[in-house]
């Protein structure tokens, strides 16, 4: 068992991608910004309807060494 990150994205309130292990926080957190950027003309969030808003966030979990990894 090694230790990783795991980047989860979240659109709508509902998990979209749960399978991206990172080595690096710091690799995880720049794909987690990455992902929830928004292009458009939006002044601010409220503006995105809701099924449209995107979490992502990087959890630490322990893996098996098999799993590949970014």
């Amino acid at each position: 068992m090694i230790h990783a990150f795991l980047l989860i994205v979240v659109i709508g309130g509902k998990v979209q991608s749960n399978d991206m292990y990172f080595r690096s926080v710091t690799e995880c957190n720049f794909f987690a910004s990455e992902v929830t950027k928004r292009y458009g003309n939006y002044r601010s969030y409220n503006s995105v309807p809701e099924e449209h808003r995107v979490t992502a966030y990087c959890k630490p979990v322990k893996i098996s060494k098999d799993v590949e990894l970014y």
